[in-house]
């Protein structure tokens, strides 16, 4: 990166208008590699030098990518007025206009992508592009291999085609009572369930719940744990999130 402004700098970073880090400037809160820095044309090395706001480095990147281990409870929007948001969970994180990329239902846990690339976001959804997301789908019942083969083979939700072919595994019938491969929540009761990861090309409102209805076996619970290239994260605890990896971003981008 080449030499910037520091005022330019400062205000890419988030801190404000010119006229707005100027004052900061003024008031000696910005220190460049340590040292108390007042003149908003000085030029600064982004890529060399340290540049704090109140003993805060600071980063002027363009675009942030982070991973977020969604937990329940929270909806996947900038602003809601009936529940907390992901966004509040990344409160603390570095980036400006940060969104989430897709929508996971209320009640839906797993992989969502927080960023603000806005073009990388209308790729990764775009219908055209059919990116797969995988999902772990705890359901009501014995799922059987012909349930899975109307899942595979595309159902009708209601809308105005079948769902698009989709890829269907049975993990595990299960009750609630017997030790389960994975830690997933009790329904109680020892009801019989089945644990089946489905994999979609598409992403149509509800889509797994209403494919899983179609067939007979509602949804207890749901999480994704991938989106194309990106798996979630099983060392992320529900609420928590981490920036992408300079290669996962890469991958990303490479649809």
């Amino acid at each position: 990166m080449s030499l910037l402004r520091l005022d330019k700098f400062l205000a890419d970073a988030g801190l404000g208008t010119r006229s707005q880090v100027k004052l900061l400037l003024k008031k000696g809160l910005v220190t460049v590699n340590g040292e108390a820095a007042k003149r908003p044309e000085e030029k600064v090395d982004p890529e060399a030098d340290r540049i704090a706001c109140e003993g805060v480095l600071l980063s002027c990147r363009e675009f942030y990518y982070y991973m977020l281990n969604k937990p329940a409870g929270y909806v996947s929007a900038t602003d809601d007025n009936t529940a907390p948001t992901v966004l509040s969970l990344l409160k603390d994180a570095p980036g400006r206009d940060l969104f989430p990329v897709g929508r996971l239902d209320k009640d839906t846990e797993g992989l969502l992508l927080v960023t603000n690339d806005g073009p990388l976001a209308h790729r990764l959804l775009s219908p055209r592009q059919h990116v797969d997301k995988t999902y772990l789908v705890k359901a009501a019942g014995t799922v059987t291999a012909g349930d899975l083969a109307r899942l595979e083979g595309g159902i009708d939700i209601g809308e105005k085609a079948p769902t698009l072919p989709a890829k269907a595994r049975l993990l595990a019938p299960q009750t609630d009572a017997a030790p389960q491969t994975h830690p997933l929540p009790e329904t109680g009761g020892g009801q019989e369930t089945s644990l089946v990861e489905l994999t979609i090309h598409e992403g149509k409102f509800h889509q797994v719940k209403r494919m899983f209805q179609a067939i007979g076996h509602p949804v207890l619970y749901l999480k994704r744990i991938s989106m194309g290239s990106l798996v979630l994260d099983e060392s992320l605890a529900p609420g928590a999130f981490r920036a992408l990896t300079g290669d996962e971003v890469a991958s990303l981008k490479h649809f």
